[in-house]
């Protein structure tokens, strides 16, 4: 395996689970890039900005997506317990709520294209959003409830499969730059790293964000972007955002963590130092916050702690890259863009079960990288 986030240390523990020798190696500490820096949302739904800007042949070309991210729910709800660590994995449910009448009405047909995946989900007029979530403003005209929706504590779940991973055997080497990858005429490969050459029969791309770079060392071009994106968190206060709630229209997002701190995003560009590291953007920020008190206007009275920047791997389309290169044969796309924090647990276990020949419980069809 190739990164060490969520998916490459899931995918880890899978194999290692499965009595195969597995080695993992990663750049920098694990957990370090987007599976660490992300706010822990546990999405199911439809994302709401594309949906609103790309129209209904978007949707039916994205929406199989959803039936990945209701299987993966249901292995969070399971992870802490197999891997014996509280990941603080919490469903109260997904909230997003609409300022207009034209928004609740496209959460409507939203609807409708979820159902047909699966998904619950209950449109809310304005007393059922009163009813549901007095904190959010009164200005609000109604919304969209979805009940399987809600979080979990990005810090600890890498490093948890992590731990397990190794405890099954696993090697994990952090602090281990990949410097060439080769796949060698008479099958395998030869993996160059700052620790010398790795001999492996099989390699599976879980970089995130560098995962196209990887894929470029053995002659795949594939449509893998780089986002910087900001997330800020502020000081513990009272309970107060009960669920994962979202704008209808507008980026921002607003949880609320076990110790109170609230944590506000929605994937606010964020911007590049001089040495292209992402760093947090002021205009961004004020953005951001204006648009969290104008939903919840009781945040106007807490501070604002830390705002930081990390890169989030995407596709244009929003369609997850997985499976085996049909040019390459033994190298693996384990990627998933844009909410992989929610979709690491079963894309791992799915790859997972193509690399070791068998057929994953997920129908991986409409994202293979065979069909690109």
């Amino acid at each position: 395996m190739i990164g060490g986030g969520l998916a490459g240390t899931a995918l880890a523990h899978h194999m290692a689970g499965a009595g195969i020798e597995t080695t993992l190696i990663e750049r920098f500490d694990l957990n370090t890039q987007a599976s660490g820096s992300n706010s822990g949302s546990i999405h199911a739904q439809i994302p709401n900005e594309p949906f609103s800007v790309n129209g209904d042949d978007w949707t039916r070309t994205f929406a199989p997506t959803v039936r990945l991210m209701l299987a993966s729910i249901a292995l969070w709800k399971k992870a802490g317990e197999e891997l014996g660590v509280d990941l603080e994995v919490d469903t109260p449910g997904g909230l997003v709520a609409a300022r207009t009448q034209g928004e609740l009405d496209g959460l409507r047909r939203k609807l409708v294209f979820e159902a047909e995946q699966g998904l619950e989900g209950h449109l809310l007029d304005r007393a059922e959003l009163r009813a549901v979530a007095p904190y959010v403003s009164e200005t609000m005209v109604g919304g969209a409830y979805y009940p399987v929706e809600g979080k979990a504590n990005p810090l600890v779940a890498a490093p948890a499969y992590a731990r397990a991973a190794a405890a099954r055997g696993a090697r994990i080497l952090t602090r281990t730059p990949l410097t060439a990858l080769e796949a060698m005429a008479d099958g395998g490969f030869r993996v160059e790293t700052s620790r010398g050459t790795i001999l492996a029969a099989r390699v599976v791309d879980c970089a995130g964000a560098e995962a196209g770079t990887v894929a470029a060392m053995v002659g795949l071009d594939l449509p893998i972007e780089a986002h910087p994106i900001q997330t800020s968190v502020t000081e513990p206060t009272a309970p107060l955002v009960k669920h994962l709630l979202y704008g209808a229209r507008e980026k921002l997002t607003l949880k609320q963590n076990r110790l109170g701190n609230v944590l506000i995003g929605g994937g606010w560009d964020a911007r590049r130092d001089a040495r292209g590291r992402p760093v947090a953007d002021m205009h961004s920020l004020v953005q951001n916050m204006r648009l969290a008190v104008d939903m919840v206007p009781d945040l106007a009275s807490v501070d604002v702690v830390r705002t930081w920047a990390a890169v989030v791997n995407g596709t244009a389309d929003w369609k997850p890259l997985l499976g085996e290169a049909p040019r390459v044969p033994g190298f693996f796309l384990c990627f998933f863009p844009w909410m992989g924090f929610t979709a690491g647990p079963v894309v791992a276990r799915a790859i997972g079960d193509l690399v070791l020949g068998r057929v994953p419980e997920v129908d991986l069809g409409p994202f293979l990288i065979s069909g690109r």
